[in-house]
């Protein structure tokens, strides 16, 4: 159910955001709301607007990595909710930019980060969120695998 929440919620809101900003801003116009400086940007590359014009095989990539992903849960069936969490959300943000790449040929871009480096969207923070999930969840398990080793051995050696 995680998996498919958060995958659910990231395309709806990246889609829906984007499409507000196309509807609503100029490409270059700059608004701020409170701290929050929003600039309307067009990707036709990657992040950091690397390899421009390549954004329909950045597309098949998205598709790719979402039927690999679809295909890992079908037959490994990932247990917890972190996991499940994390792929969500690294599903709704390949699907989301994926989707930008396919109809437009270019990903809208809108939130300035705070260092001013670059202009992302939400299925590219949700992205991050399911890279920082799984990478946690990586972490945990490694150190819970260590410990419980670590008590066998100790309680083998009374």
């Amino acid at each position: 159910m995680a998996f498919y929440s958060a995958a659910l919620f990231t395309l709806v809101a990246d889609q829906l955001s984007k499409y507000i900003v196309r509807v609503t801003m100029s490409v270059g116009e700059t608004i701020y709301m409170g701290s929050i400086q929003l600039t309307h940007y067009e990707n036709a590359g990657m992040a950091f607007s690397l390899f421009q014009g390549y954004a329909r095989l950045f597309a098949v990539v998205a598709i790719l990595f979402v039927i690999g992903v679809l295909y890992y849960r079908k037959h490994e069936a990932p247990k917890g909710i972190m996991i499940n969490a994390g792929l969500g959300f690294l599903v709704g943000g390949a699907a989301g930019n994926g989707i930008d790449r396919i109809l437009f040929g270019k990903v809208t871009d809108f939130l300035v980060s705070r260092s001013g480096d670059g202009i992302l969207n939400l299925a590219d923070h949700a992205i991050n969120v399911g890279i920082l999930l799984l990478l946690i969840q990586g972490i945990y398990t490694f150190v819970v695998d260590k410990w419980m080793k670590y008590a066998r051995k100790k309680k083998n050696a009374r």
